[in-house]
Parts: structure tokens; sequence; C-alpha cells
């Protein structure tokens, strides 16, 4: 796993203690939210109103007014509208709602949701044309159709309305439609762009209603949180308040798909909170368009029966389990591809690809993969001729920019900052994993983030912290359940739990002992101890068992106490440039060529005890190095895994077999390319 640079985030003493007492919150609660950079106590007082206004004007979006027009005529008029959605848990929220309200008003409308593998994402024209032979005067799209330009002019030839709702990044041009309704477009005054499609399709209902949302809000607010928080957009601004307000009403009266998600999970009985909601309920209405048909889950959100919700809610949940299934299978694949090619391992941007990938889970997998490596993924799905691909980023690199650099590779594409979606013919992606690394090649590629809210000792972790912590609730992008550090931790005791899935630890500092748990952490891959001195990133969590609760701290993030991080992430760096077979200067070669001494002491400690994970910063530590020579440790292990002195398990476990040939390293390719710039 590619090293994270750990950031830790100081709050506002003297703000949060004003804050404290002329608000009457909590100091803890208080101090976080100054770490997160608010300023001043009106803002902190709006970001803790638990009943907050929703402050955007629908017409103040680009094309709302043009937009609600058209539709209120056509419901005049009893004029076939489409809503037209999108397969993910924002699509279908925004389908469920728009359709919900329409019907309210008496519109003669239906809905249309493409089917992922045979129709793909949005708009098309096959679609058009059957809507056309149903009747279909209007279509109204949700979460997509901003970059539909062909299909807008094929609905046009065909004398059908086209009005778009989308919150994805516009391209150069826009659809030829009656609106396009998306915060994104460059003349959009809209003074928040970050609203998920759900989002935006909330908006143009209460622009029909003629309503500031307070009203609808308290209607469809539970569409709109779980879409929100299914699509990560920031749960900030408006979206903050959206949300609030909406896991408000799914606590106090769910509606029965939701209840029946809740219940099928096994979260039915416990407050339902956007982690609850990112965890458990979007990943089921995800699965059905991932595996089956998106409609069983639009079909959930708009059932008012509660044995028949209940019914399509154990056809979502079997379609969720073999999604976990088909994922874990592409993911090993995937790694496997990624380890054994060393192209692939070393790229700034690591592009995969498989025959018969199943295209549902495919961002699911790009996502693993650039949290296991800590770079931008593009996982791509082969079907013959034709590959559709799902990209992943991390902070500070556009993969948005990436792939529109390179569009000429494509046949499609869209998507946000973060995460995109393409597609290309088969035949053209080694010509695309080259030409996007070659983009990439000039480009500063950031460290993974660790953001630490901040640093708490063993003796400080409380129920009455975790009381304090709620009050920043919801959590999610943009506003994060808080992380904490705990810097110089000794760790006392390790146990393998579940199979080996997740490992356990009791750690301790100042005498003082904490449990902690380690959740998606083999003991196979764990590369530390007992007697190991660690720092800890961690989130903290009510835990309610047998009726008592506790506290359970969760590790997101650890490293060696006692290595620099400058010197580590210089180190990671440059190596990482070797790798990828770029020129060095002399300065640079010697910081990374090994001598005869540390060769042997790096033998002899992986002799002693092999390294797992292959995480050269725990040998560091073992050698009494503070992280300034980890390019030339890297470097001798690359050396010794060439010559064969050192072998490497399919877990990254890297040992001395038990007869190592006797050979001079500096035959080693890898040490003469080191010389050759010297």
């Amino acid at each position: 796993m590619r090293r994270k640079k750990w950031i830790v985030t100081k709050g506002n003493k003297d703000l949060a203690a004003q804050v404290a007492q002329e608000l009457s919150i909590d100091p803890f609660a208080a101090l976080l939210v100054t770490s997160r950079g608010f300023e001043n106590t009106d803002e902190i007082a709006d970001f803790f109103d638990p009943d907050a206004p929703l402050c955007l004007s629908p017409l103040s979006i680009a094309d709302m007014g043009k937009a609600a027009d058209r539709i209120n005529r056509a419901i005049d008029d009893f004029e076939m509208i489409c809503v037209f959605g999108d397969y993910d848990a924002d699509g279908v929220t925004a389908t469920a709602l728009l359709y919900s309200y329409l019907e309210t008003r008496g519109a003669n409308v239906i809905r249309y949701i493409p089917d992922r593998l045979t129709e793909g994402y949005g708009l098309n024209i096959g679609a058009i044309e059957h809507l056309c032979e149903m009747g279909v005067k209007l279509i109204v799209t949700v979460d997509n159709g901003v970059s539909a330009i062909d299909e807008a002019v094929r609905a046009k030839e065909l004398g059908i309305d086209l009005i778009i709702t989308d919150h994805h990044k516009v391209g150069d041009v826009l659809p030829d439609a009656v609106a396009v309704v998306d915060p994104h477009r460059e003349d959009c005054p809209s003074s928040f762009k970050e609203m998920s499609g759900v989002g935006v399709a909330f908006k143009l209902a209460c622009a029909l209603e003629g309503d500031d949302g307070d009203i609808l809000i308290e209607e469809y607010g539970d569409l709109v949180a779980l879409g929100t928080i299914g699509d990560v957009v920031t749960l900030t601004g408006e979206n903050r308040v959206m949300v609030r307000r909406g896991l408000r009403l799914i606590n106090e009266c769910p509606r029965p798909g939701i209840n029946a998600l809740m219940e099928i999970a096994g979260v039915g009985e416990k407050i339902f909170s956007a982690s609850t909601a990112a965890f458990t309920v979007c990943p089921r209405i995800n699965a059905a368009g991932r595996m089956g048909s998106a409609n069983k889950a639009l079909d959930l959100l708009l059932s008012d029966d509660d044995v028949a919700a209940e019914q399509i809610a154990q056809v979502i949940n079997e379609m969720n389990s073999e999604r976990q299934q088909t994922e874990t299978s592409i993911f090993s694949s995937a790694a496997a591809m990624i380890n054994s090619e060393t192209g692939i391992i070393n790229d700034k941007i690591i592009v995969v690809d498989g025959e018969g990938w199943h295209q549902g889970v495919i961002g699911i997998v790009a996502a693993r993969i650039t949290e296991r490596y800590g770079r931008p993924c593009i996982v791509i799905s082969r079907e013959g001729d034709t590959a559709r691909g799902s990209c992943r980023s991390i902070e500070g690199f556009s993969i948005y920019d990436a792939i529109e650099a390179v569009s000429d590779c494509l046949d499609h594409f869209g998507g946000h900052t973060l995460a995109a979606g393409l597609g290309l013919k088969s035949s053209r992606i080694e010509e695309f994993r080259h030409r996007i690394n070659e983009y990439a090649a000039d480009k500063p590629m950031p460290f993974a983030l660790q953001k630490i809210d901040c640093r708490l000792l063993p003796t400080s972790i409380s129920l009455d912290m975790l009381s304090a912590i709620s009050l920043l609730e919801p959590f999610g992008s943009g506003n994060p359940q808080p992380c904490f550090g705990l810097f110089g931790v000794k760790i006392e005791e390790t146990a393998s739990v579940s199979e080996g899935k997740h490992m356990r630890m009791v750690v301790s500092k100042n005498g003082a002992r904490t449990g902690v748990v380690f959740f998606g952490m083999p003991e196979r891959r764990f590369p530390y101890e007992k007697g190991d001195t660690v720092d800890l990133a961690v989130n903290l969590d009510r835990n309610v068992y047998n009726g008592e609760t506790r506290v359970s701290v969760i590790i997101r993030g650890i490293k060696p106490s006692q290595t620099d991080d400058e010197k580590v992430l210089r180190s990671i760096e440059l190596y990482d440039k070797f790798s990828r077979h770029e020129n060095l200067t002399a300065e640079e070669a010697e910081a990374i060529l090994p001598d005869r001494q540390l060769q042997v002491e790096v033998f002899k400690a992986i002799k002693a005890k092999p390294l797992k994970d292959k995480e050269c910063e725990v040998l560091c530590v073992r050698l009494g190095d503070d992280g300034g020579n980890l390019a030339k440790i890297n470097a001798v292990i690359d050396i010794m895994l060439e010559m064969g002195i050192l072998e490497e398990t399919l877990e990254d476990t890297v040992y001395v077999p038990e007869n190592p040939p006797k050979v001079n390293l500096e035959e080693s390719e890898i040490m003469k390319r080191l010389r050759s710039f010297l």
C-alpha cells in the first residue's frame, strides 16, 4: 500500500472557546469545526443549526425557469413526459423524486432508466426512438445528459423536446435542448455548484412548485439525502442542509422501500446516519443497477406497500451479495496483474483491463486500487472490440482533465475531477495507457492525504467525546468523520479476527492502554508486531453490545513513529521516478545506489524476519534508519529479487529462500542502470 502524506490540522483554540461560550456548544466540537476552516461565529452557528433553512433559490440555476415553464405546459396539455434517469443511487433517487412529484401534479408521466450493460450511461438514440414510438413529447433527464450532443439532435429530429438536468462537468458545447440545467455551466449564476443529480432534480421540483424547498424537503428529503450521499458530493453548504433534513425524515418516518432495505441490511434498529446510508443502503441501490436492473431499486423506492417492498429488498440484497463476490474476483485479478507487470505498477496512472470484467463493478474495483496503491486508476472491461472504463483519482489530481487531454483515443467520456467513465475500442487500450501516462509524466502526482483533525492520548478517549463528535454530522465528502492521531503508541498485543480478515490490537502510551481494530487488514499482510511503536490515524465510533455502549477505535492509517515524514516521502518520489525509467541526475542516482554494507544489513534483516507487504519503511526502523535511506533499501530489495537472492510471495512477503544463489549484485540490471547516471 502506497504511503500517504499525513497532515495534522490546527484548530483555532481562541475561536473555539469563544464559539463554545456564545453558542453553548461542546468545546471539543467547536475545536474540531475550527480545524475545518471555519473562521467566524456566524458560519459556525449555521453549521451546527439543525433547523438551518435552505438558502439556494432554484431559479438561480441557469435555465431553471425555462425548464419549469416547459414542464408546466406539458402538464397542462397532458403531453407524455418521460423522466430519463441513471442506474446509480443518485440517478435512481433523482428519477423517483421527479417522477413522484410529477405524478402528484397529475402529469402524464413515465420513467426510463437505461440498462447499464446493454445501453450504457445516459441518453442514447435507441431509447429516444423507442420513447418516440410510445408517444413521448418531452424528455427530462436527471443525473445525465449534459454531454448528449448527438442524442439531442436526434430528439429534435423526432419532434421531442428535451430538458436536461445534470451535475457533471460541462463540455465546450451544450446539447441543443429547451433547457440545460447544470450548475457547472460557466454562465450559471448559482452560488453553489456541487449538488448531486438528485439535488438538481429537487430544485427543479421546487421551481415547478414555486417553493423555496422548505415544504418539499419534508416530502422528498429522504431521496435527496440518499442520492447525495451515494454520489459522494460534498456535504457542505446547501447539500449539508438537505441531507440533514432528509436523514431526520428517514429516522422519523422512512418510506416502505427505504425501511425494507434498512431491515435487510441489519440497521433497522439503529439511528440512520450518513455513514449508514453510505455503507449499507446506497450500495444495495447501486447493486440493482450493477448486477441486474436499476428498475428494481426504482420500484422499491416508489413502493407504498410494506410486503411488496420487503420482497423487492430481498432480491436487491441477493444482487448485492453477487456484486461483492464479483468485485472481489475482479480486484484479485487486477491486483495480480499490477504486481506482476513492472510497467503498470510503476505508472503514475494505473490502467488495467480484462476481458468480460463485469462493467457494473469496475468502478468499485478502481476505487479499491486507488486506495491501495495511492494513485489514480482506470479499470477497463473489454467485450470483444469495444471496451468501457471507470476511473478514480486522488485529491489534487483531476482524472477528468487527464482523460480529456487524450480524448481522441476515446469514443466517449464524462465525469468529475475524482471519478469518470469512458468508452473506447479495445484495440486502443495500450495506446490510451501510454498516452495518459505521457500526459501525467510532467504533472506532479500528489500523495494521497491522511488528514488528522487533532492529536489524542489514549486516556482522553471517552463516550463524551463521541457525543461531541456527533454534533458535526452528517459526515461525508467535504465533511469527513473526524480522524484523530494516536502518535507514538506501542503495540502490546495483536490478534487476527474474522478468519484472518481483520486485525485487533491493544496499544499503549504512558501506561494507558486501548483496544483498536484494523478492518480489512489480514494478518498475512500486517508488517508490524508486538513491541513496535507506531502512529495511528483513527476514527471513533459508538459500539453497542448487550446493552452496553463502548467507544470503538478504528484504524484508518498506520506508520512507524521513528521515521521522518519528509525524508520518507522524498525517497518514495525519487524511487518512483527511477522505477518509471526516467532520467536521473548523478546526485539522484547516488541517493538510490546502495553500498555493500547496506546490502548485507538488508539481507540479514530479512533472513531473520521476512518483510510482510514489502513494507520497506518498517525495514528502515529495523535497521535504525529514519527514512533517509528508504530509496536505497528499496533498491537493495529489488536488486536481490532480480538476482534471486530474495523471493516474494503472492501476498508481497519478501523472504530469503532456502538456498539462495551466490551472485554478483553488480551484474544486476538495476545496479547497472543506476551506475549509468553517475
